[in-house]
């Protein structure tokens, strides 16, 4: 893996420098992605040539977001039979490179499955490698029109809620662009409020601890023209006291069959706060997020984040990952609390937004038929 080139502008939009691509140079297939370690400073590109590279990309955050996971995964497959590697080996790789994004999985699963489905026809292994790229290149266009879709209704849903427009909303981490095949989930529906008029503010929550959102979404906020501010985490409940949130979006990275939401650390807190000042709490994922293999909250497995990630801080132009990378902020030896996620029950969720419609009460018998409606039915 290793770095292809850094782009200069300042008025090209986010999608202008895609998230991840496939190319086919002389010397062999390649993923290329846009390594978001290193934004919002310098827009630099990473070559992937096997899957080991991509999980270590997957794994250090160059890659992130649940339906970005999903796409890079398959893609991942797609390389690795390109390549002539191992398949099932480089799928189970991928597969456990973030345990709490259902995406990844998913992806994966779809691209070996296309694999193995073009040999048991009698396939050769170029025939099968063709046809995990194209189920990868499928599963891209779906996530791009997904993201269309719940950007529609998911604004239909904010001015159902908040009629006159003028929206004030507050959003945690990332969720535009770039996890996405198209414009985001939860920022793609502040995205579609802003052109059409109607989004006042957008709030930024830094989001600790690798401040995903003032490196991510402050720069896709930027690039697009959206008014937003930037506050640290901690600040929320004053902007909910003080009456200046309208509605929280979030993003989500799996779904369990409850409707609990696994999403970035910090999560739950805002939904608790939302709760109590009577500010809806909307989640904006796609279907694919929701694990109806996964019975509720509890069973979600959380990822444990490295503690230097919250005992350092980074240096300028520093990239994102790296122990001793940063500026010590806590006594060596010091032990750090880090987990990835945290988990909000169905019952401080306002709706959940998904391509296919929303649900709200958030029951499991309504996402059940949300996802039968969408043939996604996973045991």
């Amino acid at each position: 893996m290793a770095d292809l080139q850094a782009r200069t502008g300042e008025d090209k939009r986010a999608t202008e420098v895609p998230v991840l691509r496939w190319e086919e140079p002389p010397e062999g297939p390649v993923l290329v992605l846009l390594d978001q370690t290193r934004l919002p400073s310098e827009e630099v590109e990473l070559v992937c040539t096997d899957a080991p590279a991509l999980v270590e990309a997957i794994r250090s955050l160059a890659v992130r977001g649940a339906p970005a996971l999903g796409i890079a995964g398959a893609y991942g497959v797609a390389l690795a039979a390109a390549r002539g590697f191992d398949v099932d080996e480089a799928a189970q790789a991928l597969a456990g490179a973030r345990p709490t994004a259902v995406n990844l999985s998913v992806g994966v699963r779809r691209a070996r499955d296309a694999y193995h489905a073009a040999l048991a026809r009698g396939g050769d292994a170029g025939q099968a490698a063709a046809a995990a790229l194209a189920a990868a290149r499928q599963l891209h266009r779906e996530d791009a029109e997904a993201s269309a879709r719940m950007a529609e209704h998911g604004l239909a849903l904010l001015d159902e809620l908040l009629p006159g427009g003028g929206h004030r909303i507050l959003t945690h981490c990332n969720t535009g662009a770039l996890v996405s095949g198209g414009e985001g989930t939860a920022f793609a529906v502040a995205l579609a409020a802003h052109r059409q008029g109607r989004l006042r503010r957008l709030w930024v929550d830094e989001t600790r601890p690798l401040l995903q959102g003032a490196r991510l979404t402050a720069y896709e906020a930027a690039r697009s023209g959206m008014a937003y501010t930037l506050l640290t985490d901690n600040a929320a409940g004053s902007l909910f006291a003080a009456g200046e949130v309208d509605a929280v979006l979030i993003g989500a990275d799996r779904i369990a069959a409850d409707g609990s939401v696994a999403n970035k650390v910090g999560s739950y807190p805002l939904a608790v706060l939302a709760r109590y000042h009577h500010v809806p709490f909307i989640v904006v994922a796609p279907v694919t997020t929701v694990d109806l293999g996964t019975v509720d909250g509890t069973s979600i497995e959380v990822e444990q984040r490295p503690g230097y990630e919250v005992t350092e801080v980074l240096a300028p132009q520093a990239q994102v990952s790296g122990a001793g990378s940063g500026i010590p902020v806590a006594p060596l030896g010091t032990q750090a609390y880090n987990p990835a996620f945290d988990v909000t029950p169905p019952e401080l969720v306002t709706a959940i937004v998904t391509e296919e419609g929303a649900v709200s009460p958030v029951t499991a018998e309504g996402l059940a038929e949300l996802c039968g409606k969408a043939g996604h039915a996973r045991a």
